[in-house]
């Protein structure tokens, strides 16, 4: 089954969306840039806004060097600083290819409530290689949706509402006024973290360094 065909099954909505934030975007897929300041839709989990470290990704539910990025190196991560609330870790949305899976899945996201937010998110990034086995992407979307306690019309409904279109645009386009071109990108305190040669992204270890680094500032 060709890649066309696999994803025609999404909301024709959500597919015209993604076409043109597809034509507005000229995105690596996997891969670098960027600013700091608040953006309108920030996700954010840990220290306040205002902390000491401010921890930025900027990603894609379809991306799979973020996926990659996810399982080696989240709990890690997570359990040295965002639980510790040593950083305000803040997730910023960049759909990549297939973008209309990546918007649906965003909006999916927000749907099911700020609480659930990261849930499903981490729940896409981990489920992607079901699509390489075949699976439907939009069936791997209703059931995380399901699973964070959307029926089927209310994600239909989520990923058909103008509003939810019009801002998942604004946030797509914010993030490439930041100047990113790839996912995933992370930023300490406003400067890129980039691990040549890897996989995954940065690596932990780098940044751990950039992040104790500004920890240990006056």
């Amino acid at each position: 089954m060709s890649a066309q065909t696999k994803y025609a099954a999404m909301s024709r909505r959500a597919a015209m969306t993604a076409a043109a934030l597809a034509a507005m975007a000229t995105l690596a897929g996997c891969g670098g840039g960027g600013a700091s300041a608040a953006a309108e839709g920030d996700m954010a989990m840990g220290a306040p806004e205002g902390a000491k470290v401010t921890v930025i990704e900027y990603a894609s539910v379809t991306c799979h060097v973020c996926a990659a990025w996810q399982k080696e190196n989240w709990a890690a991560f997570k359990a040295a600083y965002v639980d510790t609330n040593k950083v305000r870790y803040v997730f910023r949305e960049l759909p990549t290819g297939p973008v209309n899976v990546a918007v649906a899945g965003f909006m999916i996201a927000r749907c099911a409530g700020d609480d659930k937010y990261f849930d499903v998110v981490h729940n896409i990034l981990a489920s992607q290689d079901e699509w390489q086995a075949g699976v439907n992407p939009r069936d791997t979307l209703f059931r995380i949706g399901n699973g964070a306690g959307l029926s089927n019309q209310q994600i239909e409904a989520c990923i058909k509402n103008p509003e939810n279109i019009k801002a998942a645009d604004a946030r797509a386009r914010a993030s490439q006024a930041a100047g990113i071109e790839g996912t995933p990108s992370f930023l300490v305190n406003g400067v890129p973290v980039v691990s040549p040669g890897s996989a995954s992204g940065p690596t932990m270890a780098d940044l751990s360094r950039a992040i104790e680094a500004e920890l240990a500032k006056g």
